[in-house]
């Protein structure tokens, strides 16, 4: 295998090996994660899955694919100098974020610069009212996640009607807790308070003795990543599980469940976007990819990552070129075998329509394998309709 590097040292850019076989120029795709800072660790799994996804495909239209990753360090400013670099330079095809904060300011430059961005933002603005013709998402956005998470809880769990939140206090958490309100408000339930914490926070028990004293029938945790890891395993370590259901609307899946164990996973429940026990023409290949990798399940970070790489290959494959208008109209409405099964581009919004899946924590002794963690509750395609997600296409 080559090794390319698209931009100079100076960047600050790790080269991801490339296969360069095919006839014609290579398709210049960068990939834009945090590999330091907070979030580091999950910026790495979806780089990972990314790497992978490109490696698997190889060519795009005949061409073969030269991807590189750009470390945004978890800083929205070095992310958005990157992209203009790589731009500056040629590229017109972007794909990855680790943080909607990160992904929504280059959603922005990609689309001024006339290229191509999909990403995996969870953020409702990505798609809504900071939608633009040039962006693609490949997971549910908030909306998708609370209303796919807590409605069907809520049928499952009548009397549960207090509701306390513990949430980061940044864009995708507002939008986890904005949703969430929403959701409460119109099935006559009671949001008795909230607590927010900061991207930095790695201590939260003041957060859970204040949801402890308010007597919630069901603690909610909005935010993201090792923060969702940090505040389940001492919300259990406080004892919430007797007398509270914890439910976590966005979770990364089987990568977290690992983290926690058996222990802490029984009983709480899960919203995720992908799930490795789904019987999927697409997500055969995925974990057949994966397992060679790893010897292991996939995971959802690296589910996404590939997610985002495939949607381009296939948009690519159909159109048959990588010219970026020509690109965007056969993305738009694009169907194809995904890791969560048939998936469609919206054309309206630019959104995946795909399941996700409300998860419940399983007893040790129910584990049928040791990453049987969870069993299916509940997969809902739970978008909004396009005329109200406040996109206007630009």
């Amino acid at each position: 295998m080559q090794r390319r590097t698209l931009l100079g040292a100076g960047a600050g850019l790790l080269a991801a090996p490339t296969v360069a076989r095919a006839q014609g120029d290579p398709l210049r795709v960068v990939g834009v994660y945090s590999l330091s800072g907070t979030f580091a660790n999950i910026g790495d799994l979806l780089h990972k899955g990314t790497q992978w996804a490109f490696e698997h495909y190889r060519t795009a239209a005949g061409r073969p694919i030269s991807y590189t990753l750009l470390d945004d360090q978890g800083d929205p400013g070095r992310a958005v100098r990157h992209v203009q670099e790589a731009m500056g330079q040629g590229v017109r095809h972007v794909v990855g974020c680790t943080l909607s904060s990160i992904a929504l300011p280059v959603a922005k430059e990609v689309h001024a610069r006339g290229g191509v961005y999909i990403h995996m933002a969870g953020a409702d603005e990505a798609t809504g009212s900071e939608c633009n013709r040039s962006s693609f998402r490949w997971p549910g956005a908030s909306y998708t996640a609370i209303n796919a998470t807590l409605r069907p809880f809520i049928e499952r769990n009548p009397n549960a009607k207090r509701w306390y939140t513990i949430t980061g206090q940044y864009v995708f958490g507002d939008s986890l807790l904005t949703n969430l309100k929403a959701v409460l408000q119109g099935a006559g339930h009671q949001h008795v308070g909230n607590s927010y914490h900061a991207l930095s926070e790695r201590e939260y028990s003041g957060y859970i003795t204040a949801a402890i004293a308010a007597q919630p029938d069901v603690l909610a945790i909005c935010n993201f990543g090792n923060q969702t890891l940090d505040v389940v395993r001492q919300a259990v370590s406080f004892g919430m599980k007797r007398n509270t259901k914890i439910v976590v609307p966005w979770s990364t899946g089987l990568d977290q469940y690992q983290a926690w164990g058996p222990s802490i996973c029984e009983g709480v429940h899960f919203g995720v976007n992908y799930w490795h026990g789904v019987d999927a023409p697409g997500n055969r290949v995925l974990q057949q990819v994966v397992r060679q990798k790893t010897n292991g399940p996939t995971n959802y970070l690296q589910a996404c990552g590939w997610a985002v790489a495939q949607m381009l290959v296939e948009g690519v494959n159909k159109a048959g070129t990588a010219e970026v208008p020509a690109l965007i109209r056969a993305l738009e409405g694009l169907s194809y075998d995904g890791p969560t099964g048939r998936e469609i581009i919206r054309a309206d919004d630019h959104q995946v329509i795909k399941d996700y899946y409300l998860m419940l924590g399983k007893a040790r002794s129910a584990m049928r394998d040791p990453n049987d963690f969870a069993e299916i509750v509940a997969g809902t395609k739970a978008f909004q309709p396009p005329e109200q997600t406040g996109c206007r296409m630009s």
